[in-house]
């Protein structure tokens, strides 16, 4: 059981986990505000990942949870796997690396579990088998109290459900895969999750900001913004096609009284395969926007009609 929003929160300290982009998001105290915000809207569940600004968004997480005395309030989701030094057994899902890297994790969140621990890409390197046991070990240890995988496609999830079975270890509980209105190839892993019974988790829903509207086609992104310092992948289309696109969705959007932002979350949120969102807002005013999602209802013809205009 989980909400239908969690609050990412790979802009603290950084972009993401590129070490390039460390010192270029959120500082502490927009981060601060966003959480603040975040805790009275309801939005209770928190994202994040070891590598995330290098280290900085666990550990401002962890200052927060403190100082605002809010730890059970609060279900906490982070990351191993990406890089966090310069040498090869510094990133991957060895068992090793997952054991070192969680009690790190949980020193910088100041907690003594992770409530939900992801994998934050595959490795190749490393048998999935020795993946999973090594997360069911922490299960059992009472470290984290469900795991899931990240970025994983239906292969690779297919692949962790045969060594849990053969293993006889704790299963998955949760897929989280890019997922929005310009990029659906994920939805590739549905059945499959609703099948084992595993949730899906959508990060980027709008498509590193794309469908926010804020872009223009003939004019650069500003200095400092997402598309500029990390552009998000546009899916199948060329950039014409996708500027073209996002003119029909944002009349569509005005159509509804919408802002985009709300109207491309809300097309997930009503997608029957996708459990929750990750969002990101660098804001509280854009959270608030992204909050309002949740009371937007779009019927199946409606949400193929919003398709249609990306597609056409």
């Amino acid at each position: 059981m989980v909400p239908v929003l969690f609050l990412g929160c790979g802009n603290f300290g950084g972009i993401g986990s590129l070490p390039e982009l460390f010192g270029l998001g959120d500082d502490q105290e927009a981060a601060f505000a966003v959480m603040d915000a975040a805790l009275a809207a309801g939005v209770r569940m928190f994202d994040t990942a070891n590598s995330y600004g290098g280290g900085v968004s666990e550990d401002w997480i962890g200052r927060w949870l403190i100082s605002r005395g809010v730890r059970d309030e609060i279900l906490l989701t982070t990351k191993v796997a990406s890089a966090v030094g310069p040498r090869p057994e510094d990133g991957g899902l060895s068992r090793r690396h997952i054991r070192e890297q969680i009690e790190a994790s949980l020193r910088r969140l100041r907690t003594d579990r992770i409530d939900l621990y992801l994998t934050h890409a595959p490795d190749e390197s490393t048998p999935i088998a020795e993946t999973v046991a090594a997360f069911d070990e922490l299960v059992r240890e009472g470290k984290i109290a469900h795991y899931g995988l990240s970025n994983f496609d239906r292969a690779g999830l297919d692949e962790a459900l045969a060594a849990v079975a053969e293993l006889g270890v704790t299963a998955p509980v949760n897929l989280q895969c890019g997922y929005n209105l310009l990029d659906r190839a994920e939805s590739a892993s549905f059945e499959l999750c609703a099948r084992a019974g595993i949730g899906f988790t959508a990060f980027s829903p709008l498509a590193g900001g794309l469908l926010t509207g804020k872009y223009r086609a003939d004019e650069p992104p500003p200095a400092g913004s997402r598309l500029a310092l990390r552009p998000p992948s546009f899916g199948d289309l060329s950039r014409d096609d996708l500027f073209a696109a996002l003119g029909k969705l944002a009349v569509a959007a005005d159509g509804y009284g919408l802002p985009l932002a709300t109207l491309a979350l809300a097309w997930s949120l009503n997608d029957p395969g996708v459990t929750a969102l990750v969002v990101g807002p660098r804001s509280p005013a854009q959270l608030k926007t992204m909050c309002d999602a949740v009371d937007v209802r779009l019927t199946a013809a409606e949400r193929a009609e919003l398709l249609r205009l990306v597609a056409a």
